[in-house]
């Protein structure tokens, strides 16, 4: 089968990403076969191909946005069967013993693997994946539209909820690519005033057309105080003008897996009256089968920028390059 790896990390100019042949796997106990019908493009597989994450294995394959067809199960399968159209995301196993899986916080597990960093994801023709971590998809979505969905829409409601959004709060959104445009649609249909800050001029119109009350510049400064924020740019450098942006007892949640260096925080400006800042790891199998369910409810718009497989590092490279808005999305 051709599957894209990650053969040298480095800037995308350099071609960190390569288009090779290898055999089709076999799925083990637990595990299903899935071809892929699409897999989207997420900011992750940008940081593995630089460098920023670096590769748990060498020539991994990224992808952690697959939808697909289960075309073979291994022995001890017992949620999917040939034939059914599944999705695989980021979060792939974990050793569900530890204390914190004995919390209900999966995502904190200290021996989780993922799709696209630990084993091979969804650059590829087919992949594996465990029963017992894919999703059984939402209905009212093309192929591509759900592929997003199973990172993007899963990390940002994710991260929502970790922002402590009060009803009809006011929220500040930082980046608006796959994730933001996702989650700005759950907020305002809560009732959320959603402003957004992000430097493309596409996005900002994007953003306006989904319904958010303001959008600017990244170092603009808010229309009024926030209540919550999410921060999906990975650029240490907004944490300092996001905290001052919120009004007291805000709180500023990073989405995003891997962030730049953050500069030194003002006690005064930028924490007291009760400011929270934290961060998001991974997600539980709750959050991506609540959001998907909310997704099909609140009938989602996805926005997708197709690529043909043989040009995945090219989507990639325009991801870099913010030369799209929304998601972009590989097709088989």
């Amino acid at each position: 089968m051709r599957a894209w790896v990650v053969h040298e990390p480095g800037p995308v100019a350099t071609g960190p990403l390569r288009l090779t042949d290898r055999p089709v796997p076999e799925p083990g106990p637990g595990q299903l076969l899935i071809r892929v019908l699409r897999c989207g493009v997420c900011r992750t597989d940008l940081h593995l191909a630089e460098g920023d994450l670096p590769p748990k294995a060498p020539d991994v394959t990224p992808g952690h946005e697959v939808v697909g067809e289960v075309v073979a199960t291994g022995p001890d399968v017992v949620r999917f069967r040939t034939g059914d159209r599944v999705g695989a995301a980021w979060l792939a196993g974990t050793d569900g013993r530890c204390r914190y899986c004995r919390r209900g916080l999966e995502n904190l597990c200290p021996n989780s693997v993922y799709t696209g960093w630990d084993i091979h994801g969804g650059y590829a023709e087919y992949l594996v994946a465990a029963d017992a971590y894919v999703y059984e998809l939402p209905k009212g979505f093309s192929d591509a539209e759900l592929a997003p969905l199973l990172c993007a829409g899963i990390i940002g409601y994710r991260a929502l909820r970790r922002a402590e959004l009060p009803p009809g709060g006011r929220l500040g959104i930082w980046g608006f690519g796959g994730s933001a445009h996702l989650v700005a649609q759950v907020a305002i249909a809560q009732g959320a005033a959603v402003h957004v800050f992000t430097r493309g001029e596409k996005a900002r119109e994007l953003a306006l057309e989904l319904g958010a009350a303001s959008a600017q510049d990244s170092f603009d400064p808010t229309p009024e105080p926030l209540d919550s924020a999410i921060m999906f740019a990975p650029v240490g450098t907004l944490v300092p003008p996001a905290l001052a942006a919120l009004d007291r007892g805000g709180t500023l949640a990073i989405a995003g897996i891997y962030l730049t260096d953050i500069p030194a925080l003002n006690y005064d400006d930028h924490l007291f009256e009760e400011r929270t800042l934290r961060s998001v790891t991974s997600n539980t199998r709750g959050d991506g089968e609540e959001f998907l369910r909310l997704a099909e409810r609140l009938r989602l718009q996805v926005s997708v920028t197709p690529y043909p497989f043989d040009k995945a590092d090219q989507a990639v490279a325009d991801l870099a390059a913010e030369r799209f808005t929304g998601a972009a999305v590989i097709s088989m």
